[in-house]
């Protein structure tokens, strides 16, 4: 498929990610779909604002794609485990919600993982091109077999913003304040907290990582 002139193709998506897989093909098209009906230009400050909910390959076509970057504090990550993606454009108020999901197909195997000890090089050759064709596959279809795209009326995340710094008591390390934990009476960096509070036999919040 041919992006617009300005956007990345694939093939450029596929040398930022490392390689070309299902799953960045899925947000390849996600990014592209947003691009198109956002009415923004790829983000070079904050105006342009992504909200994922899973932390799978497909991210990564969002941020290269749409310039939505942790580091910029214009894609925000929730935990969902869900294929979701919500798109703001500050400058217009426009906002879209994505939820993709490809058609039922039998390669099932492909959710394997790519790299796998013990398996034989004709195992993995007919593993690497089941993924190839599925890849080839999302690129091709039609996108309402692929997307679901609505209208969000939810206000865009706040723009990031630049905290003081406190040290922490135990490490000595400097940390964003708003993430600093008071345990008896001291301000511990999360680390530090989740540690201290273990040694006295309560448990950290434990946070899963959910791939698709």
């Amino acid at each position: 498929m041919s992006p617009k002139p300005n956007l990345p193709s694939f093939a450029e998506t596929a040398a930022f990610h490392g390689h070309a897989c299902p799953g960045l093909a899925l947000g390849y098209r996600v990014a592209l779909a947003a691009m198109e009906r956002i009415g923004a230009r790829r983000a070079e400050d904050e105006d342009l604002v992504a909200v994922v909910e899973n932390d799978a390959c497909s991210v990564d076509a969002v941020q290269f794609v749409c310039g939505c970057t942790f580091g910029k504090g214009n894609l925000i990550f929730r935990d969902h485990g869900k294929h979701v993606y919500t798109f703001f454009n500050r400058a217009t108020g426009k906002g879209i919600r994505i939820y993709a999901e490809p058609p039922e197909r039998a390669d099932s195997e492909i959710a394997a993982p790519a790299r796998k000890s013990g398996r034989s090089a004709e195992e993995q050759a007919r593993l690497d091109d089941s993924r190839k064709h599925r890849t080839d596959w999302i690129l091709s279809l039609p996108e309402n077999e692929l997307l679901r795209i609505t209208d969000t009326h939810d206000p865009p995340p706040s723009k990031a913003r630049i905290h003081a710094s406190s040290r922490c008591a135990v490490c000595g390390e400097r940390m964003m304040e708003t993430r600093a934990s008071c345990v008896a009476g001291k301000s511990l960096c999360v680390p530090c907290a989740e540690r201290t509070r273990t040694s006295a036999g309560r448990p950290p919040g434990i946070r899963g990582k959910v791939r698709s």
